[in-house]
């Protein structure tokens, strides 16, 4: 009977809740009161899935759900996004009928990356995806290694782990295990010879601490490396990216499967293999997972098109306090050969804490803006000052930037007769201030 009235009050807060547009963490948390072994409780279906790392997982969860409900699966899974294990315990008693019992063919998790042993200490998943370890948020998670030993803590031998192999910190874990299964990228044309970054997080092995090198770098410390002290090296992969034209935004997996890119990112691209990954491990055809994901845009809203005035533009979400995001997204609009103005937004540093914390821009490869498709850079936001600084560092001339610490201003700027292409940069804090102006113009 404690489970069965647990369960129920957990389902009546989060409708109640989800009238008002909240409640995907406060009825886990007061279920975990009630009954703090409800999870132990719960039968669950046959795959539990997890994902989590520094970056990527909401988009990888969407994206798996996305092809196991198009091929005919039920999936319960985190759409809020509410990843610690109150707001699981949410999901997981949303989804249980009131005798405990989930009733959808595969249990699919995002987990944060530092609460997942808590999390994981009430259930065991049956396979297990990590995307990567970035630096990210310092004064929360401090070094990607310190993260590392985290998520070590959350792994159980009986799981399958579904690992990135070109992230050397996140192919440690598979050492000296039999059951793991690898995903990564060969070498690729846009592959570099040379680090290009402002910092290598890849510069030591992260077994031996000795120096590594690299073969080929996809992107910042994501690539080929291997170690010559003690022989640690990239694994070969079971799931890989063989082609990819980001210009006409295609890629092929393992040889044969096409997928046309809605969002033309390298970064992206290793959700989306992700995704293929454990889909692949579930049973769906990759010819079916390929069609799935051509072309798929993100419900999350990552990534927004929209129009200002006669100009149109895209909102990229990327995270605050992780500098390899802020790269990627600058990587996308300096690609644009059309020709772009970017817009850069620090309004706030956090929604979940108050830091005024801003070493993490000087991570940020923002010298990449300083190419020929790039015309004007709009720096903006209540830290507009300190991005101002960081790039008076960089050679990218002082007369194509401009500073509005309002961001009504700086949109006002942006709504001119001009015909450039507009990028906005910015972070989840962020991204409604400059969407709220739209004025029905947001896609």
């Amino acid at each position: 009977m404690r489970m069965f009235f647990t369960i129920l009050i957990c389902k009546l807060l989060r409708f109640f809740g989800g009238l008002i547009g909240k409640g995907s963490s406060l009825p886990g948390q007061i279920a975990l009161k009630l009954c703090p072994d409800i999870l132990d409780r719960i039968t669950l279906p046959e795959y539990i899935i997890a994902v989590t790392g520094s970056n990527g997982k909401t988009s990888t969860v969407e994206m798996i759900a996305h092809i196991l409900t198009e091929n005919g699966k039920t999936v319960a899974w985190n759409k809020e996004g509410s990843n610690q294990i109150e707001g699981v315990t949410t999901l997981i008693l949303g989804s249980s009928t009131l005798g405990g019992k989930i009733k959808s063919d595969i249990l699919l998790i995002e987990s944060d990356e530092r609460f997942a042993k808590y999390t994981f200490s009430h259930i065991t998943p049956t396979h297990y995806v990590i995307t990567n370890l970035y630096r990210d948020q310092l004064t929360r998670n401090g070094h990607p290694e310190w993260v590392y030993n985290a998520i070590r803590e959350s792994i159980k031998d009986e799981t399958t782990l579904i690992l990135n192999a070109d992230d050397p910190l996140v192919s440690s874990f598979g050492q000296g295990r039999e059951d793991t299964i690898w995903f990564g990228a060969d070498r690729l044309a846009s592959d570099t010879e040379k680090l290009v970054s402002v910092y290598n997080d890849g510069a030591y092995c992260p077994v031996c601490k000795k120096a590594m090198k690299y073969s080929t770098h996809h992107y910042n410390h994501i690539g080929h490396y291997f170690c010559p002290s003690c022989g640690y090296k990239r694994h070969d992969t079971d799931y890989t990216l063989t082609e990819l034209d980001l210009e006409n935004g295609t890629a092929v997996i393992d040889g044969k499967y096409n997928i046309t890119l809605a969002l033309k990112s390298l970064y992206n691209i290793y959700n989306i293999l992700a995704a293929y990954t454990v889909a692949s491990l579930v049973g769906i055809d990759g010819e079916k997972i390929a069609a799935d994901m051509s072309d798929y845009v993100m419900k999350n809203g990552r990534v927004v098109t929209f129009s200002i005035g006669q100009r149109e533009g895209t909102l990229l979400t990327s995270k605050h306090e992780n500098s390899i995001s802020y790269d990627q997204s600058i990587r996308i609009a300096a690609a644009d050969k059309r020709g772009c103005d970017v817009m850069i937004i620090v309004d706030a540093v956090s929604r979940k804490y108050f830091t005024s914390d801003v070493s993490w821009l000087w991570d940020i490869d923002f010298e990449m803006l300083d190419c020929e498709n790039v015309h004007n850079i709009i720096l903006s936001g209540k830290y507009c000052n300190d991005l101002a600084v960081r790039f008076s560092y960089t050679d990218i001339p002082e007369s194509k930037i401009k500073i509005f610490e309002n961001i009504d201003k700086a949109y006002d700027h942006l709504n001119s007769d001009r015909s450039e292409y507009i990028y906005t940069i910015t972070c989840f804090s962020d991204k409604n201030k400059f969407l709220s102006l739209l004025k029905g113009g947001k896609k």
